[in-house]
């Protein structure tokens, strides 16, 4: 006989959905609860954030970086950052925000991490529907303001999502568990999350990291953040068809005018999909790390 706590890891979490469905319900109406306007909020911060971005670097900015609709192109990114940063953070604090739980109840602890992932995916649900509004409001197509997706573009950006999904849920049992044993870990990590926006080609365009890395080595470990390439998958979903014509400019050799300037790196798809499989492989370091770690979890908590 095996004790009711014993799991067989991640793959257990999905063979009890209607205790995941239970907790991730319950974290959602926490975050709402004793508000007026309640779920409404997920639709208004995000869509007062994208009029701001909007305003100042569609606006103000954008011409400057030479990028058609720069305010799709960065809300895009946004919508990715967002979800991969709350993730890691909701994760690594997920153990200790569910102690009463834990010490109480007998299930699998990895339950916890899952969940923080899964509401943070609910969350950016309200973001994809604003930046939707937005590129169909925006976007060009045959001459007149209509955005028309295809089919690769939105393959690209499901596969954009897939990554942030696997790469936060891998993060979030590791350093959930670590956050235990030390609590100082959560700044750690949040210290880090900070930087996240400022590595990934959201903010500005990616010919600026060629540009400044000249194609080297540091060019190759910029791209190989894993956000990075999710933001411009997604940027190639929902951005990419609402130009008219090229989509970023850059200057001439010769400084005296502006010639097309790569969208995105060069094997954008590929990359994805082996991405995908390192975070694959980093989901059951994750796993691992967690199964050996999770003993001491109870009497420290």
């Amino acid at each position: 006989m095996a004790p009711p706590s014993r799991t067989s890891g991640v793959l257990e979490v999905f063979r009890r959905r209607f205790l995941l469905r239970l907790l991730v319900r319950r974290e959602i109406q926490a975050r709402y609860a004793g508000t007026a306007f309640g779920l409404l909020w997920s639709y208004i911060n995000p869509f007062t954030r994208f009029v701001t971005f909007y305003v100042v670097f569609g606006l103000l900015l954008g011409r400057g970086l030479g990028i058609q609709n720069f305010a799709i192109h960065l809300f895009a990114g946004m919508v990715l950052v967002n979800y991969f940063t709350e993730s890691v953070t909701a994760g690594t604090r997920s153990l200790l925000s569910n102690r009463g739980v834990i010490t109480k109840m007998a299930m699998p602890r990895e339950m916890f991490p899952v969940a923080s992932m899964l509401v943070s995916l609910w969350h950016a649900i309200p973001q994809l529907i604003i930046l939707v509004v937005a590129c169909v409001a925006t976007g060009i197509w045959g001459g007149g303001p209509l955005w028309v997706p295809d089919v690769v573009g939105m393959a690209a950006a499901l596969l954009g999502f897939v990554l942030v999904m696997v790469y936060g849920t891998a993060f979030g049992l590791m350093f959930s568990c670590i956050n235990v044993l030390f609590r100082d870990f959560q700044r750690i990590v949040q210290t880090f999350i900070n930087m996240i926006p400022f590595s990934v080609p959201m903010m500005y365009p990616y010919w600026i990291s060629y540009d400044r890395f000249g194609g080297g080595i540091w060019h190759e470990i910029y791209i190989s953040n894993p956000v990075a390439e999710a933001v411009q998958l997604i940027q190639r979903g929902f951005w990419y068809p609402t130009c008219d014509g090229p989509c970023a400019m850059m200057p001439n050799e010769a400084g005296t005018g502006s010639v097309p300037a790569p969208e995105f790196a060069d094997h954008l798809y590929t990359r994805g999909f082996v991405m995908l499989a390192v975070g694959l492989v980093l989901l059951v370091v994750g796993q691992w790390v967690f199964a050996r770690l999770e003993k001491s979890i109870t009497e420290r908590l």
